[in-house]
């Protein structure tokens, strides 16, 4: 006779408790988003040094508790508030690279300048937070600073066209002294931007940007041409 197979157990794992349709999980991540959000308009309207997480958890409707179960500190608030800025800014030009692969350089160089500037000056505080207060802040955040040159400077470097005389080590040093100068520039035009005088546009700054990398690659390609390396 065959024995048949014991009903399966209940099963007892208690459900997971929905608040305004969001479980636990979906509520945190909801209140880190929140928090963020707050950090990004206090920063940038009354500076880093001059915000409290009291002040951030208050802007966010999230309690102090809320806060330290995401960030140690207002630190690492902001580090992880500039790894999000950082993030959308690297996502818009790699999309523009590759939106323009296989173009002329003047074209793919505009392209990608002109995806750099309005991803962080369409809206002008997300340009206040990563170059107008990230200098000085901690040496975590000087660290991150410098990877994030140094992700630019990589990025700039393999789409500046080849057939230069430079070694890799060589383009990479020009590529992050050319990052250096456009970070310059942006914090002048942001500074120029506040300082209650004449605003310089958008599109002032992506003209800057344009010209300045145009007579580096200028230089590029000529110190070649002198070495008696062919350009095409």
């Amino acid at each position: 006779m065959t024995r048949s197979k014991p009903a399966a157990a209940p099963d007892r794992t208690p459900a997971r408790r929905r608040i305004r349709g969001l479980d636990a999980d979906e509520r945190s991540a909801q209140r880190r988003r929140q928090l963020l959000a707050a950090a990004t308009e206090l920063f940038a309207r009354q500076s880093y040094s001059g915000t409290s997480i009291e002040q951030i958890c208050q802007a966010a409707f999230v309690g102090t508790k809320g806060f330290y179960d995401h960030f140690e500190s207002k630190e690492a608030c902001y580090t992880a508030l500039l790894t999000q800025i950082t993030e959308q800014i690297q996502q818009r030009v790699a999309t523009a690279a590759a939106e323009t692969a296989g173009r002329d350089w003047d074209e793919r160089m505009r392209a990608l300048v002109a995806a750099f500037v309005h991803a962080i000056a369409d809206d002008p505080r997300l340009a206040k937070v990563t170059f107008g207060e990230a200098g000085g802040i901690s040496p975590a955040v000087e660290a991150q600073r410098r990877s994030n040159r140094r992700w630019g400077a990589a990025f700039l470097n393999q789409q500046w066209p080849q057939g230069d005389s430079l070694t890799e080590r060589q383009g990479l040093a020009l590529c992050l002294a050319t990052i250096g100068g456009m970070f310059e520039l942006v914090a002048d035009w942001l500074h120029h931007h506040d300082d209650g005088g004449n605003q310089d546009s958008v599109e002032t700054l992506t003209e800057d940007l344009t010209r300045f990398i145009a007579v580096v690659h200028t230089g590029r390609m000529a110190q070649s041409t002198s070495t008696g390396v062919e350009t095409g």
